[in-house]
């Protein structure tokens, strides 16, 4: 008859604190504080699930009860108190899950063992279970005894969710964090747990098996179970990717070299591969997100050992992300950290996937740009050969240079006669338009060579502009439509309170001309602070008038102004009082009052 199974996350769970995987600093200072004596009576582990809190717990109470412990602070496995142990008979070690044993009642029954000292060994162990679970009034009944227990109770609390724990437990105690397990240690002990079940794996397996289980050692040794008994003992790397639905990183890999070449085609082809494995769109990105962040930190030598992965895939990453330069590191995150913010509310979460990586192909191979614009030409000049035909007549012009002493000059616009028919109106000054190099000019009447001007319509544009701008605005307004942007300014500057408050009664009055105001003010202060802002106030009304031609004065009133007084808050109250007797006794109603 074959011998009974038992899984891997018991049959090898640590009975020493040396087996103890991935908490070496803290399993030194359990031993450390054994060997000299110094134990606290209340201990409480904490951290991540799978991490070893229960077991180094157990290992704990087993050791300081051995009577011929090991120079290395191991127990020796050998004396009475570690047999009993190690059979699960030992009465000096008692266990208590708080997650189905959190009532005071529970409490209280073991404040009641607590009375009853060790028949055999120096200390009784009191282990707490997801001590986070226990209702409020179990652990005020529980403060007395962990605060003041007798000297040979010490008792261990276990927790995944410290901040759970009331401050009063956790003042008593002396803390242990337990960190998460990293996958290179988690890597190491399922290769020993391959080599005791003679089961054959590929290294990549592990490293999927590892990453899978998420720094928990239990978690890694059950999937490794789950992997083993489908394989039938042997695990290769596409093996654990089917059994554990983890999309394979070389896609990932494929995706970030369609980025490098700009192959947008190509890298929705690969996003539709993934989906027709069944993969959630969301699962994606997030994974592509961190395929990027470990490019990232695989992209210097200082960095690469937050790689949590065995030497050759770090390698590959390593080779990809030389190819990349941190620019692209960070927009490429940011892409894919805004894609999984907007994912939950996209109506269509496909093309939110697929709109991102269009963008990601992007970074690297930059959008096709339209044609550039020719570049400005300088006015040159040119003679030009008079045609074989005639001409009909056409009024005189004046001479112009010659080629050899235009081309000397400074570049300058040429002016162009005004036709007659304009002759009587007002001089406007024109440029010549441009004009094609090669296609002959009218010819001009005499011997005088005609100059053929190239203009371009940028310069035209920047003259045409200059002009509007020295332009002086005058559209007509009255003294409502002055008003209006008068209240516009002050509803848009409340920041200066003083100037708005002056504004609100002192408004303008026509003066002498039309578009000539006066301001009245009651006090220098008041005059002198407007006079400050008259500046940026002329200018908001002038663009909201469309007219420069406002011009205003601010005068001092000859007689007292009656000015509105800013009132304080309590000032408020007071008035109100006066005004309705009724709110006092409202106030008194409800208790209030003014801070």
């Amino acid at each position: 008859m074959s011998e009974k199974y038992i899984v891997s996350a018991r049959k090898y769970r640590p009975s020493t604190f040396r087996s103890v995987v991935g908490q070496q600093s803290l399993t030194h200072t359990l031993k450390t504080a054994i060997a000299s004596g110094r134990l606290a009576h209340a201990y409480l582990f904490c951290g991540p699930r799978g991490v070893g809190k229960t077991t180094c717990a157990r290992i704990f109470a087993k050791t300081i009860n051995c009577e011929h412990p090991t120079p290395e602070g191991e127990a020796c496995n050998e004396c009475p108190s570690c047999r009993a142990f190690n059979d699960q008979r030992s009465y000096n070690i008692n266990e208590l899950d708080a997650a189905s044993n959190n009532s005071v009642d529970n409490i209280r029954d073991l404040t009641e063992q607590v009375r009853i000292p060790p028949q055999t060994g120096r200390y009784r162990v009191f282990i707490i279970d997801e001590v986070h679970m226990l209702s409020q009034a179990a652990f005020n009944a529980f403060l007395k005894t962990l605060e003041e227990p007798p000297e040979y109770a010490i008792f261990i609390l276990a927790t995944t969710e410290k901040q759970k724990v009331i401050p009063t437990i956790l003042s008593r105690c002396q803390i242990y964090d337990f960190a998460r397990i990293t996958v290179p240690d988690i890597v190491q002990q399922l290769q020993y747990v391959c080599e005791q079940e003679s089961i054959e794996a590929e290294p990549a397996a592990l490293n999927v098996i590892a990453q899978k289980a998420d720094g928990a050692m239990r978690d890694a040794l059950s999937i490794f179970d789950q992997v083993a008994a489908s394989t039938q003992g042997h695990i290769t790397y596409q093996s654990a990717l089917e059994n554990l639905n983890v999309l394979d990183y070389d896609y990932y890999f494929r995706l970030v070299d369609t980025f490098l070449a700009g192959d947008v085609m190509q890298a929705l082809l690969i996003y539709k591969e993934i989906r027709d494995k069944g993969f959630d769109s969301q699962f994606f990105i997030n994974g592509l997100a961190q395929h990027l962040r470990d490019l990232m930190v695989a992209s210097t030598p200082q960095t690469r050992k937050l790689l949590e992965m065995n030497d050759e895939v770090a390698e590959r990453y390593g080779v990809q992300s030389a190819k990349l330069s941190p620019a692209f590191f960070y927009r490429s995150l940011d892409l894919c950290n805004s894609c999984d913010l907007n994912y939950r509310n996209a109506s269509s979460k496909q093309l939110l996937v697929e709109l991102t990586l269009v963008k990601l192909c992007q970074l690297v191979t930059p959008q096709p740009q339209q044609a550039p614009q020719p570049p400005i030409q300088k006015i040159t000049a040119q003679p030009v050969a008079q045609p074989r035909q005639a001409a009909p007549q056409r009024p005189a012009t004046p001479p112009v240079q010659s080629p050899s002493a235009t081309q000397q000059a400074a570049p300058q616009p040429i002016e162009q006669p005004p036709h007659p028919a304009q002759a009587e109106r007002q001089p406007v000054r024109h440029t010549a338009p441009a004009v094609p190099t090669g296609r002959p000019m009218p010819r001009a009447v005499g011997n005088t060579p005609r100059i053929m001007v190239n203009v371009s319509n940028t310069a035209t544009e920047q003259q045409q502009t200059a002009a509007a701008s020295v332009q002086q605005r005058t559209q007509p307004f009255n003294a409502e439509q002055l008003q209006t942007a008068w209240q516009a300014y002050i509803d848009q500057h409340p920041q200066e309170r003083a100037l708005c408050t002056t504004m609100s009664y002192a408004l303008p009055k026509p003066g002498n001309g039309d578009e000539h105001y006066v301001m009245t003010v009651g006090s220098p202060t008041e005059q002198k602070h407007v006079e400050e802002h008259k500046e940026a106030l002329m200018r908001f009304l002038c663009d909201a008038l469309q007219n420069d031609r406002l011009s205003l004065d601010v005068k001092l009133s000859d007689v007292p102004i009656d000015t509105p007084k800013i009132l304080s808050p309590r000032e408020v109250v007071e008035q109100i009082k006066q005004h309705n007797p009724n709110f006092t006794q409202f106030l008194k109603d409800f208790d209030l009052g003014l801070a």
